[in-house]
């Protein structure tokens, strides 16, 4: 098992600037990552820096907050295809949630879903500021809407991922969503916990290193199995000039 396999890679700071966008790529595409995680302003840059790697492109539609028009929505879900996404991501509009509005948080999922055909839909519900109720019924929701991911969290919130969540969140959805962990993410202890409670995937934000803070769990099964395939050139440097890497 290559961790590196299970990594979103994300910068989606108001405030990143184009060379941090080209280092995201090409620490992404060193360290063979799963997916970049960006804001869709940068898709079609990221497109460019990745092109004829496994690297993904994923990146938010209706972001932080989600409070947004549903026809917005999709309008900037089909733009970010066009510029190159692989993934697209969502936020739920938690007003409707805590409203009861269900019939309401559906159809604002469902019509992006549409919109976007068969590229995987990952669906933020930002659990900080759910209670379990509502993270169990968003679960059910994600499922009747038959989307691809759940995602714990934007970023922007109160808090980022827990284990109890991930688990809630797992047992609810019975192996028919996958489940990304983010925020908070930090060494690859922690990254192994969230995938042994049943994450298919961990975000970790841009200019975090695990392999720097790791700390071995020796009685864990999916770390041993990491630590066999842990290569030196798993780690890298950039050091070269970032614009090197634009053409």
């Amino acid at each position: 098992m290559n961790i590196s396999n299970y990594i979103e890679y994300t910068l989606l700071h108001p405030s990143a600037t184009e060379r941090d966008i080209i280092e995201l790529c090409v620490t992404a595409k060193k360290k063979k990552y799963h997916a970049v995680n960006l804001n869709s302003y940068y898709v079609s840059l990221a497109k460019e820096l990745l092109r004829h790697t496994d690297v993904k492109i994923c990146t938010p539609i209706g972001f932080p907050l989600g409070a947004m028009t549903t026809a917005s929505k999709v309008f900037e879900a089909k733009q970010a295809l066009i510029d190159g996404a692989d993934e697209i991501e969502m936020v739920i509009n938690l007003g409707l949630l805590k409203s009861k509005n269900y019939v309401s948080v559906l159809k604002d999922i469902n019509e992006v879903k549409a919109a976007i055909g068969e590229t995987p839909l990952k669906v933020i519900i930002e659990i900080s500021e759910l209670s379990k109720n509502e993270i169990i019924r968003i679960c059910d929701i994600c499922l009747d809407a038959k989307v691809e991911y759940i995602k714990t969290s934007s970023g922007f919130a109160r808090n980022g991922a827990t284990l109890s969540t991930v688990k809630i969140i797992n047992k609810s959805v019975k192996g028919h969503i996958k489940i990304v962990a983010f925020d908070g993410i930090e060494n690859t202890e922690t990254a192994l916990r969230y995938l042994e409670s049943g994450a298919s995937r961990v975000g970790i934000l841009y200019g975090i290193d695990l392999a720097s803070k790791t700390r071995a769990i020796r009685n864990s099964k999916i770390f041993k199995q990491y630590m066999k395939t842990v290569k030196e050139d798993d780690v890298v440097e950039i050091n070269t000039p970032v614009e090197d890497h634009i053409n």
